[in-house]
């Protein structure tokens, strides 16, 4: 029998610890589908399909920084986060959202009048990490669905059709310090 060089060893437990490896991130992924749908395992996504929108149709994308965003003791979020809208301009009358939650945590937005003198990310944040949604015109937060629900799990999209007057408006996601992170932005109605 023939034994193994050194050269030949090390090339064998090099490919079996990737091998291992490999394997251990798949577990983790198939686990964590299983113990948290649409959570962080990367092979949680969900993917739906929306019907056709009346109006016009904004795309907006929600994300988060790559990594766990993992909650701090003060209830914020680390890292940074963003919302983006295909367009920053639309007319008037009926206008659809579909958002689409590109990140690896629940998302939402909700649709809120940005007074005239008001610069978006500015709003005052309460003791529970969230911006007041008082005269709130409506949101997506529902996964596969339109309106509310529960947020939009990573890999999946939302959507919602509202009547918009001409005016500017601010989009943002209102769970706890995503706003504070930096999601947000605006829209103007003519």
């Amino acid at each position: 029998m023939n034994s193994l060089s050194r050269r030949g060893q090390i090339i064998i437990g090099t490919a079996a610890v990737i091998l291992l490896t490999a394997l251990s991130l798949v577990a983790v992924g198939v686990v964590g589908s299983l113990v948290n749908p649409g959570g962080t395992g990367f092979l949680s996504r969900t993917r739906c399909v929306a019907p056709n929108l009346p109006g016009p149709v904004v795309s907006v994308s929600l994300t988060n920084m790559g990594g766990p965003m993992m909650s701090r003791p003060n209830g914020m979020m680390g890292g940074a986060m963003r919302m983006t809208a295909d367009r920053n301009t639309v007319a008037h009358g009926p206008v659809s959202f579909l958002v689409t939650n590109a990140g690896t945590i629940s998302h939402e937005i909700v649709i809120l009048p940005l007074p005239e003198s008001q610069i978006t990310g500015t709003r005052p944040i309460g003791t529970d990490a969230k911006i007041d949604e008082a005269g709130s015109l409506g949101e997506a937060s529902n996964t596969c669905a339109e309106g509310t629900g529960q947020g939009i799990l990573p890999g999946a999209s939302g959507w919602v059709t509202v009547t918009l007057p001409p005016g500017r408006y601010e989009l943002v996601c209102n769970l706890p310090g995503h706003y504070a992170a930096g999601m947000y932005t605006q829209l103007t109605v003519t």
